[in-house]
C-alpha cells in the first residue's frame, strides 16, 4: 500500500476538466489504494441501481412533482427505504471515508453520504450539486441548472435543511452569528469533494500517527492540489514524488 497503478489512474483522473470528471469513479480508484482488490465497477453498477429505482419513484409518484417533491423522493428511497444514514456512533472511523465502505454499510460522513445522494440523485434527474460548508458538507438542488435558488439538504440525517436550521448549523461550524454569506452556499467542483474528503482522513491518519496511510493520503492530495506545505509532509513520511510530476496530475482547482 498504496497500489501504484491505482495512483497514477487517480492522477489522471483528476487531471480532467470539471465536466468530464467522474467523481464516484475517482473516490472508489482513490479508495482501491486501501482495498487492493475492490471491484470498482461493482459498485459504480450498485449506485446506478439506486439511481435507476429513485427515477421509478419519482415517475410513479411525482411525476410532475416540483424540485423539493422530487428531492424528498430521493431522500425518503435513500435514507428510508435503503437504510442510509449518518455514522454518528463512529464519526472518526475511517471506514466513513471510503466510498465503498459507505456503500456497503450504508452509513459514512456528510461527504461520503453527499457523494451517494448526488450520483442518485443527477440519475433520478435532479440538478443535484455539492456545497462545501463550514464544518459540515451539504448538497444543494435547484428547479434549473445555474439556477441561484436551491434547496439545502443535509447528508448526513437525510433532509432538507430551513433557514433557522442553517443558520444554526452555520454558528455551531463557525461560532459566528448566524448571518450566512451567500458565497458558503455556492456549488463547489468535484476536485474540491474529493480534497475535502482526503483532507478528512489526513486528520484522522495523522492523529493516529498511521504514518503509511498518511502518506497514502498525502500523494493522492498532491495529485489533486498540489502545494509546498503538502510536498514537505509528504518528503518527511519518505512519499514518492515520480507519479506526482507528471503534468497530468498538477491542474490547480478551478
Amino acid at each position: 500500500m498504496p497500489s501504484r497503478p491505482s495512483l497514477t489512474l487517480f492522477a489522471h483522473l483528476v487531471s480532467l476538466p470539471e465536466s468530464e470528471l467522474d467523481l464516484v469513479q475517482a473516490s472508489l480508484v482513490f479508495a482501491e489504494s486501501e482495498y487492493p482488490s475492490l471491484d470498482v465497477a461493482r459498485y459504480v453498477a450498485t449506485l446506478e441501481g439506486l439511481g435507476r429505482a429513485a427515477a421509478r419513484r419519482i415517475a410513479q409518484t411525482a411525476p410532475h412533482g416540483t424540485t423539493e417533491e422530487r428531492v424528498r423522493v430521493v431522500l425518503e428511497w435513500l435514507y428510508g427505504s435503503q437504510g442510509f444514514r449518518g455514522n454518528a456512533e463512529e464519526y472518526y472511523d475511517p471506514r466513513n471515508s471510503y466510498l465503498n465502505e459507505v456503500l456497503d454499510r450504508k452509513k459514512g460522513i456528510p461527504i461520503t453520504l453527499a457523494v451517494v445522494l448526488l450520483d442518485v440523485a443527477t440519475r433520478a434527474g435532479i440538478d443535484a450539486r455539492g456545497i462545501s460548508f463550514p464544518g459540515h458538507f451539504l448538497v444543494g438542488a435547484a428547479e434549473r441548472p445555474k439556477q441561484t435558488s436551491r434547496l439545502v439538504i443535509d447528508p448526513f440525517h437525510g433532509r432538507i435543511l430551513g433557514a433557522s436550521e442553517l443558520e444554526a448549523l452555520h454558528a455551531r461550524a463557525t461560532g459566528a452569528g448566524t448571518r450566512i454569506d451567500p458565497r458558503l452556499l455556492e456549488p463547489c467542483s468535484k476536485r474540491q469533494i474529493l480534497i475535502r474528503m482526503l483532507s478528512n482522513l489526513h486528520r484522522i491518519h495523522a492523529s493516529r500517527n498511521d504514518d503509511e496511510r498518511l502518506r497514502n493520503v498525502l500523494e493522492h492530495l498532491v495529485a489533486l492540489a498540489p502545494s509546498p506545505e503538502l510536498h514537505r509532509e509528504l518528503d518527511r513520511l519518505g512519499g514518492s514524488r515520480a507519479l506526482l510530476a507528471r503534468p497530468s496530475a498538477h491542474r490547480s482547482l478551478n
